[in-house]
């Protein structure tokens, strides 16, 4: 099982041409994707609200790559709110699982409501939680998961006020390193790439991959290349030595 996470540079409010860009993308690597692998798109790469068209995209972009997606989110209607929603498909065109962002993010609130589905799913049998951008920045959340996660996956749009995007890159970059280490995860980040556009502020590209069992202090996060597309592999044994060790010194959260 690997990672596959991407950092496109997308235009808010044009739906069309990012789902192009998404695409073109995933399709520049599909000759390297296996079956096993899965696919992290970002947040609110879709301003559309309809709920067809992003289900139709997410149908056509799994079946396309042969494997998992995990589908960033969109706004629409769920369970009687307007809240940032997103699913997981597989190749086969089925939706197994679904997720919300449970605290919106400043301005955001003016938009959507807090959801209520919090984003457990178990893909390949491993757990896996899926934490819309900001809801990652909430410990507490994570306390609401039902099982210990594997794996926690974050679809992000990253905002700054700052002049560059290197001190939101930072903080985000060491807060990857604090949450894989605290809860024993590993976390794949897929964000817009900095030369995105937006009406206000700026994206920061803050997407990676951090991985709390290696004892290469260069690979405690890993960015996403230049390509803006990388593959991440999931050692799941190394991962529970790390957590066994944790154990023994009486130094794991659950």
């Amino acid at each position: 099982m690997r990672l596959v996470l991407i950092q496109p540079p997308l235009r808010a409010g044009n739906s069309e041409q990012n789902c192009k860009v998404i695409e073109s993308l995933i399709c520049s690597v599909k000759g390297s994707i296996l079956p096993d692998d899965v696919i992290l798109l970002p947040e609110h790469f879709m301003s559309a609200d309809d709920p067809k068209i992003y289900d139709s995209f997410m149908k056509h972009i799994a079946g396309r790559a042969g494997c998992m997606v995990v589908g960033g989110s969109h706004r629409r209607i769920f369970m009687d709110k307007r809240v940032n929603y997103g699913s997981v498909w597989d190749a086969r065109g089925s939706i197994i699982g679904e997720y919300t962002k449970l605290r919106p993010y400043f301005n955001e609130s003016k938009h959507v409501s807090p959801g209520q589905l919090l984003g457990e799913v178990t893909i390949h049998e491993k757990n896996i939680l899926i934490l819309i951008c900001a809801d990652f920045w909430y410990s507490d959340i994570f306390f609401k998961a039902k099982k210990l996660p594997d794996v926690v996956l974050v679809p992000a749009l990253s905002v700054t006020r700052k002049p560059s995007p290197e001190y939101s890159r930072s903080l985000w970059r060491n807060f990857a390193i604090q949450r894989s280490f605290e809860f024993g995860v590993y976390i794949g980040i897929s964000d817009w790439h900095a030369d995105s556009i937006l009406p206000e502020y700026r994206t920061c590209g803050i997407g990676g991959f951090a991985d709390p069992a290696t004892a290469d202090p260069k690979k405690l996060f890993t960015e996403i290349g230049e390509k803006n597309i990388s593959f991440f592999d999931l050692d799941f044994n190394a991962l529970e030595q790390f957590r066994k060790d944790r154990r023994i010194r009486g130094f794991f959260w659950k």
